[in-house]
């Protein structure tokens, strides 16, 4: 059992972890402890009572020695004496929240709407922890999935209105955790457009640090993941705490150091804008957290994240297959392109290799621009006179299937949909609508909004046969407003928004899952835990520049897998950087993603059609065992702005490494590359060299990299056991 209650204190047990929890005698849930497993041991002792001068004291107690103020708790109530953050605040009155009962049952129950983990393959194992304000009747089922073979749990809030009277919530967190008085520090993924996820790491301050959202997507700018570590802690050892928000849309994370240095974690829907009418019986699902803790360092917790979604989260049949090799048309021939030059690209990809032409924006009427005709999704008979069924089966004369671009969730003010339903799109009513790219946003909190784009989206895959689709969405949410919502309840909008969105993929997933769908919003905009429960693979970002995209990589592998990052090779000059850089160091960095090419194939030499036609060769052999392997960032002390990375299969004989040097250095010293996880009972033979090697060798010592003259130089190295 990984879940067990005794006196009063419930043991959540993972393979490696231990999670408790204890009921206080005013029937408050205290939180004792979550780190590396202590098994039964009563830790209960650690927080002696004391009296605290400004700290109020519950109604009824009987002493000044007990304040929610300073009691470490699961899920923290408003108003009522505790003054940190809290956790739910609902009406204009205190939320005070009491242990009411608990049951624990196998398997994992699904959130309403909502992406989560999934209960199989594995055993899982979940808590529900019922709680209620005794004055409102407001109750909370805490919810804790307890992955005890993967090494995390999951957490959610159900929240009930059991009042007699409606209720409208402010603020509605996924979870709450408090951790003891430590020098914490505090780990990232801030970013923009074309530079997403670039960690950042800073010791804990007394008050509230944080980021988020408002923008009604996840972003560029800041990503649902945090993680706190302590001062000492490497990518190889030390403690690390991950935390992840299966949620697309607007979020916070949010941890605040108090007067005692004692520390609040909480994350959820962005509180900002936010509101949710509760009628009597009515029931509010947040989103769900992962929780991942690892003495292992950050690789460590990074680790425990990518077997979580690999295993967990991505489903269907790509969740576990090797992805199609595509070329994208968009940096080849951007709007200007037509059925014969489409098939000429596709020849020339089918002889290197390719196996997927995507046929990205501009192939629908009206499209020669990014300034009309989005929501008016039908072939333009000028560019696809034969339409799309005709180009699938005139491409698969070449072996290539066919993959298509679509933005669903927009609309162009110069298209037909937008004419006919102009209020299909979030508004509010008086107010001019800002837009961004020429576009607006359709208001798929609707019922009818959504039903006419899923007949859009089933009309293309019912008429042609579509193999992929990458589902865009290319600005965020202003004006938030639903015509169909009253005044009093606008606040739900963009939630609703969400959610709607979830209910579209949830649509495709079931009717196509044969379909491979790999999400982008304007690159890596809505790159989180949520899009990937419906799309396994995500557009990393636009910028496919390879020194910026190894950075990107490199900050995305903290708490997502190598196998949903989409990765290109594109052309030089790069388009977003006008950076030129070797077609090996391009190949190099793409092959540890989902592999595809964005460019014209007709300007390659023979010499770069053959380093073409390796990649491909090397992907499709060795893509498998790297996206299942266990991935490591390599930290090279001494040697700012080089990134190196490796992958250790999953039966420790195989070994994969990548290095990059942005920038050449002349009589520069020799950098030894330490692997820390190779088997120290294996001999390794790096197999372009043909040099050999003692794990403990690789361990230990290290490989001296290679010389580097030139700038962006990439070095990537396959070792196998003897």
């Amino acid at each position: 059992m990984s879940i067990q209650f005794q006196g009063g204190v419930f043991k959540l047990e993972t393979r490696s972890t231990s999670y408790h929890i204890k009921i206080t005698d005013q029937a408050y849930l205290m939180h004792l402890y979550y780190g590396a497993k202590i098994g039964d041991a009563d830790v209960s002792c650690l927080f002696p009572r004391a009296e605290r001068s400004f700290s109020p004291n519950p109604a009824g107690y009987p002493g000044r020695d007990f304040s929610l103020d300073t009691l470490p708790q699961e899920y923290s109530g408003s108003g009522a004496g505790d003054f940190r953050l809290s956790s739910l605040a609902a009406g204009h009155g205190a939320v005070d929240l009491h242990y009411v009962r608990h049951r624990i049952v196998g398997g994992k129950p699904a959130l309403a709407g909502l992406p989560s983990c999934c209960a199989a393959p594995g055993g899982v194992e979940t808590l529900e922890l019922e709680l209620e304000d005794p004055v409102s009747g407001l109750c909370v089922r805490l919810l804790y999935g307890v992955y005890e073979a993967d090494d995390f749990f999951t957490r959610s809030a159900v929240i009930v209105n059991r009042g007699a009277a409606p209720l409208t919530l402010h603020r509605a967190m996924s979870f709450c955790l408090d951790l003891p008085a430590e020098p914490w520090q505090l780990l990232g993924l801030p970013g923009a457009w074309a530079r997403e996820r670039q960690p950042e790491r800073q010791p804990l301050r007394h008050g509230v640090q944080g980021f988020g959202s408002k923008r009604g997507a996840s972003s560029h700018q800041h990503n649902p993941f945090f993680a706190l570590c302590a001062p000492h802690t490497t990518e190889h050892s030390g403690p690390a705490y991950g935390f992840g928000l299966v949620y697309s849309g607007s979020y916070a994370c949010l941890v605040e150091q108090d007067q005692f240095d004692t520390v609040r974690c909480v994350m959820g829907i962005q509180p900002e804008g936010f509101s949710w009418s509760l009628g009597p019986g009515e029931a509010f699902y947040t989103p769900e957290a992962v929780l991942a803790f690892s003495r292992q360092g950050l690789n460590g917790m990074s680790q425990i994240f990518h077997r979580a979604v690999r295993t967990h989260l991505c489903r269907g049949p790509w969740a576990h297959r090797r992805r199609p090799i595509l070329v994208n048309n968009w940096e080849a021939t951007y709007f200007d392109f037509d059925e014969q030059k489409l098939l000429a690209l596709a020849r020339r990809a089918a002889e290197l290799g390719v196996e997927l032409l995507v046929v990205d924006d501009g192939w629908f009427v009206g499209r020669s621009s990014d300034t009309s005709s989005l929501g008016d999704w039908s072939e333009d008979p000028a560019k696809l006179p034969r339409g799309l069924a005709g180009l699938a089966e005139a491409l698969a004369e070449t072996g290539l299937a066919l993959g298509l671009w679509i933005e669903p969730e927009m609309v162009s003010p110069a298209s037909e949909l937008y004419r006919r339903h102009p209020d299909w799109c979030l508004h509010q009513p008086g107010r001019p609508a800002t837009t961004g790219r020429d576009q607006l946003v359709l208001d798929l909190s609707r019922k009818d909004v959504r039903d006419h784009v899923w007949q859009q989206i089933d009309s293309l895959l019912q008429k042609a046969p579509i193999s992929y689709l990458k589902w865009d969405m290319n600005r965020h949410l202003t004006e938030v407003g639903s015509a169909l919502l009253p005044p009093e309840r606008q606040g739900e909008a963009a939630h609703r928004y969400m959610l709607g969105v979830y209910e579209l993929m949830e649509r495709l997933f079931k009717h196509y899952p044969q379909v491979l769908v790999e999400n982008c919003s304007g690159g890596g905009g809505r790159f989180d835990l949520g899009m990937l429960h419906y799309s396994p693979q995500i557009w990393a970002s636009d910028d496919t520049d390879a020194l910026e995209r190894a950075k990107i990589q490199y900050g995305t592998s903290y708490c997502y897998p190598l196998s949903c990052m989409g990765c290109h090779v594109s052309a030089v000059p790069n388009h977003q950087t006008g950076r030129v850089t070797s077609l090996k160091a391009r190949g190099d960095t793409a092959l540890w993603g989902q592999l595809g090419y964005e460019m014209d194939l007709a300007l390659l030499t023979e010499e770069e059609k053959a380093q073409v036609r390796r990649q491909c060769e090397f992907y499709k052999r060795f893509a498998p065992v790297l996206h299942a392997g266990a991935f490591y960032r390599l930290p090279l002390p001494g040697a700012p702005g080089q990134l190196a990375w490796g992958v250790l299969s999953a039966d420790q004989r195989q070994i994969f490494v990548f290095h990059m040097a942005p920038a050449a250095q002349a009589n520069a010293p020799v950098r030894l590359l330490k692997l820390p996880f190779a088997a120290p009972g294996l001999r390794y033979r790096e197999t372009s060299s043909g040099c050999c090697f003692q794990g403990t060798t690789l361990r230990y010592a290290g490989i001296a990299l290679p010389p580097h003259p030139g700038d962006c130089v990439t070095t990537l190295l396959h070792f196998q056991a003897q």
